[in-house]
Parts: structure tokens; C-alpha cells; sequence
């Protein structure tokens, strides 16, 4: 939950920021595409290691360096607004930070989703991953919230906030958490190495890799529409971004303590039909010219995300051994990283273009991602 609020909060606070220190959308968008790539590649080897040394290091470790990492991007921030540095030096600066902050933090969620599952049955994989998908939406609903509140401090208040509360996060854990049994924990000799070709979880990590492309499409450009067809100063637009956001999140956390609970349908007819509700949401976020219609597309998507993304980390799991578990939790993990690294790049760019084109983009994802998922189906 900590992470995902420190994530929604720089994710609300990260466009009209950027632009406060003249960085262009597609400089922006290209600071989060190209840090999650770095994520993508290191969630991986966490993974490995957690099955390798026990998932509670690897947890308080990544904690912690999302701690170190977000005090070091907030500063070059506040260097940056301070006029120290600036220009292409600035944008290269705040980029090496947030890709640095990248390599550690990705210890976090790889660790995380292996210790529920080596805490769940089978049968009961299902609703486990939806718990754990809804902490990790509680977080994105009080990030948003408190940005916004925050925001009236000044645009690097939250980013503040976000390293405080996962310093706290790591304590606890540090704390209360209990450890891998040792007889659980294998030795360098047998640890797994899955691969993103594995047929068992291919087809699951592809539907990850594009439901990301189209959801990290419009929330790194969300904030722009929102100041562009509204006419927001930069922290009224992370406040309403902070909002649409919220509304999104609420959805997620609704659908998996309801829906995700009680569903008898198999993974990939969840994940159908959350695909669905997402490619509705970017239709309508495409068309919307005010907010009360943009936060009905943005309900649509946060149903959709609450629906596939339990559903894959299930499906997942469910189809790997017991001992591959930390392995298909890395590779899990990395999908909304890949995702992350296309999204926004290609979204901020035809958003130069149009802002229409950005939304308009993520559907075309959700659409294709669905169609061959039906055609898989009727295999």
C-alpha cells in the first residue's frame, strides 16, 4: 500500500511539475517510460533472489530504496525549480534518478506477490491476489487524496510525504513481518529461471505487457488533458488529476473486495471481460470534454484494472510449481513495467500531435490485446 500511494503521487504531481520546470509532455512521459524499463529489467532478478534468500529482505530493501530514491528525485526537482539547473542537464539529471530509484524499488512488489502466494492455497489464489490487488488500490485511492491536499504546499510536498511513508513501511515490515522458514529457501544450485517464453504464462504476461501499454497511455497524459481542456494552473491540475485518479483507484478497490470475491469464472474470462470495461473507458476519455464525463471513463478503466490484473497474478501463479513462485512473481511484476516503457513514450508523442490521439491509442491496445485473446479462446 505504501508504494502505491507513492506512486499515485507522483503520477497526480509528475505532469504539471514537469511542465513548471519546461519540460516538454513527451520529456515527461518519457522520464516514467523509460525508468519503468530499468524496473522491467530488475523485478526479474528480485524475484530469483527472494526464492534464493527469503522475501522479507528483499521487501524492506526495496522500501527502502524507494525512500532514498524519491528524496534524491525530489531534490533535483527542487533544483530544478530552483533554477540551479536546467535544460537538457536538468532533464538527464532527474532521469538518472528515477531510473536509479528503479533498479532498487523493483525488489518490492516481485517479493511481495511470491510471499502471498507461498501463503495461499490454490484454490484460494484466486482471492489472495485480489486482497493484495486491494491494498495496493486502497494506496491509489489515498495517494491521489493526499496529493491534493498536499499540493497546497507546494508541488513537491507529496513527493516529501512518499519517501516518509515508505521509510515507515520498511520498519514495519522489518518488524512485524515473519520470515521465510529456511527450509523454504533454495539453495543457488536450484533456484528457477523462468522466462517471459514460457508457454505455461506467455499469453498472461503478454495481456499484462499490453494492459499496461494502454492504462500507463492515458494516466501519464491525464494530466495534461486536464489542463489543457480545463485551463488549470499546475496545482489546481494535480488536484483534478489527483481526483480522476481517486475515482479510478475507487473502482479497482470495489470490483476485488466484491466481484473478485465472489466470481466462479476462470482467469481468462475475467480478464476478458475487464479488458472490455477498459476499452469502454478510453472511448469515452477520447470523447470527454469536462470532467464529470472523463471521471465515468476513468471508472470504467479502474473496473477493468480491478478485474485482469488479479486475475493474471492468479492465473499466473496457478500454472508454475511451488518453487517457481518468486520467479513468475518477478516476471508478473515486470509486465506493468514494459508496459510503463511504451505507454507513455507513444502516448505523450501523438499527444503533440492530438490530445485525442493519446486516449484513442490505448483503445486500439485494449482492442487488439482482447481480439487475440478471443481467438486464443476459440483455439
Amino acid at each position: 500500500m505504501a508504494t502505491a500511494i507513492g506512486q499515485s503521487l507522483v503520477f497526480a504531481i509528475l505532469a504539471p511539475l514537469g511542465r513548471e520546470v519546461a519540460l516538454s509532455e513527451l520529456q515527461i512521459t518519457s522520464i516514467i517510460g523509460l525508468s519503468a524499463l530499468v524496473f522491467a529489467v530488475a523485478a526479474p532478478h528480485w524475484g530469483r533472489l527472494s526464492d534464493r534468500i527469503g522475501r522479507k529482505p528483499i521487501i524492506i530493501t526495496g522500501l527502502i530504496g524507494y525512500t532514498a530514491g524519491t528524496l534524491v528525485f525530489t531534490s533535483v526537482f527542487y533544483a530544478g525549480l530552483a533554477g540551479v539547473v536546467g535544460g537538457l542537464l536538468f532533464y538527464g539529471v532527474a532521469l538518472l534518478a528515477r531510473c536509479g530509484q528503479a533498479v532498487i524499488m523493483s525488489a518490492t512488489n516481485p517479493a511481495t506477490t511470491a510471499y502471498a502466494a507461498d501463503n495461499s492455497s490454490p484454490t484460494q489464489r484466486s482471492k489472495t491476489m485480489a486482497r493484495l490487488g486491494t491494498a495496493n488500490s486502497m494506496g491509489t485511492i489515498l495517494g491521489p487524496a493526499v496529493s491534493g491536499a498536499l499540493a497546497t504546499f507546494g508541488l513537491l510536498a507529496p513527493l516529501y510525504f512518499a519517501a516518509a511513508l515508505a521509510a515507515s513501511a520498511a520498519v514495519l515490515v522489518w518488524r512485524k513481518l515473519p520470515p521465510t522458514p529456511k527450509q523454504e529457501i533454495k539453495p543457488r544450485h536450484l533456484r528457477v529461471r523462468l522466462r517471459f517464453t514460457d508457454r505455461r504464462i506467455m499469453h498472461l504476461l503478454a495481456t499484462a505487457v499490453g494492459l499496461f501499454v494502454g492504462f500507463s497511455g492515458i494516466q501519464q497524459t491525464l494530466g495534461f488533458q486536464l489542463q489543457d481542456k480545463l485551463v488549470l494552473t499546475g496545482i489546481q491540475t494535480a488536484q483534478m488529476t489527483g481526483a480522476a485518479l481517486m475515482i479510478s483507484a475507487t473502482f479497482t478497490f470495489l470490483v476485488q473486495i466484491t466481484l473478485m470475491q465472489r466470481l466462479k469464472l476462470a482467469p481468462a474470462q475475467v480478464i476478458r471481460l475487464g479488458l472490455l470495461a477498459m476499452l469502454i473507458g478510453a472511448v469515452i476519455l477520447a470523447a470527454a470534454q469536462q470532467f464529470p464525463l472523463l471521471a465515468i471513463g476513468m471508472a470504467f478503466l479502474g473496473t477493468g484494472l480491478g478485474l485482469t490484473m488479479p486475475s493474471i497474478s492468479a492465473g499466473a501463479s496457478l500454472a508454475v510449481s511451488a518453487e517457481e513462485q518468486g520467479a513468475v512473481a518477478g516476471l508478473v511484476a515486470a509486465c506493468p513495467a514494459i508496459g510503463f516503457v511504451v505507454g507513455p513514450i507513444s502516448a505523450g508523442a501523438l499527444y503533440q500531435v492530438h490530445p485525442a490521439l493519446a486516449p484513442l491509442f490505448s483503445a486500439s491496445v485494449f482492442l487488439a490485446v482482447l481480439i487475440l485473446l478471443l481467438l486464443r479462446a476459440r483455439r
